[in-house]
């Protein structure tokens, strides 16, 4: 599922995260690819989906800019995707899902459990992992049928860090990482099982915990920025303007 440019996208998310590319500060192809060690093909492709993201903003000038934003905003945005997850997941319950999308959520399952199955997680796991999220998470909203669902849940994905894809690593706590991912992925598993069982008020209340591993993913990533490594993060507190 995972590709070069995947694993670019991850590692943008985490360097503004950690306060390395700054809000405002503009975001140069050579110096990331230098960077990140790869060509600045896969960078290029990359920056239009971060903007879409709301992680960068487009100038008209031609170019990309760090984007700032509250922890309030990125909060909210969670918990509106999980309200929405939740329902296209009960609505799916309750229609009966088909088999096909059972056995492409069952495939999502083996994908996640393949990655954590080693005990630990390496770099290239992140990408995957974030591929494989995100694909769950659309078969059970496009399952839904639901196209007002749909284009709500893409409105708020335009909030940085909301998406179902966004997932916030920090390479330098992996271990921490995987043990968050392995809540997750048991989540993941639950989740399928309430859908088979056509358990509609389960499924969404599942869906809404789940959307609260982003919280803490984006939580571990903060608390090492805060730690004193002396780079400012792209977060604002509440009520600051953005």
């Amino acid at each position: 599922m995972a590709g070069k440019n995947s694993r670019v996208i991850v590692k943008i998310r985490e360097m503004v995260l950690q306060g390395e590319l700054a809000p405002g500060q503009r975001v140069r192809e050579v110096e990331l690819a230098s960077k990140l060690g790869v060509s600045r093909t896969p960078i290029r492709e990359s920056l239009p989906i971060l903007a879409q993201e709301g992680v960068l903003t487009h100038l008209d000038t031609r170019g990309f800019v760090v984007r700032a934003f509250t922890s309030r905003e990125i909060m909210d945005g969670i918990d509106v995707r999980g309200v929405l997850e939740g329902l296209a997941a009960r609505m799916l319950a309750e229609q009966g899902p088909p088999r096909r999308l059972i056995h492409l959520l069952h495939e999502c399952l083996r994908e996640g459990d393949e990655i954590l199955s080693k005990g630990n997680l390496v770099a290239a796991d992140e990408a995957r992992y974030a591929d494989m999220n995100k694909q769950f998470h659309s078969f059970i909203v496009e399952g839904a049928g639901s196209k007002v669902i749909s284009e709500a849940i893409q409105h708020n994905d335009r909030i940085p860090f909301s998406a179902a894809r966004a997932i916030a690593f920090d390479s330098a706590d992996l271990s921490r990482m995987y043990e968050l991912l392995c809540y997750t992925h048991r989540q993941h598993h639950a989740i399928v099982q309430a859908l088979e069982n056509g358990e509609g008020v389960r499924v969404s209340a599942l869906m809404f915990e789940h959307a609260y591993a982003t919280r803490e993913s984006i939580n571990i990533s903060r608390t090492r920025s805060a730690s004193g490594d002396g780079k400012s993060s792209s977060f604002r507190q509440n009520g600051e303007n953005s």
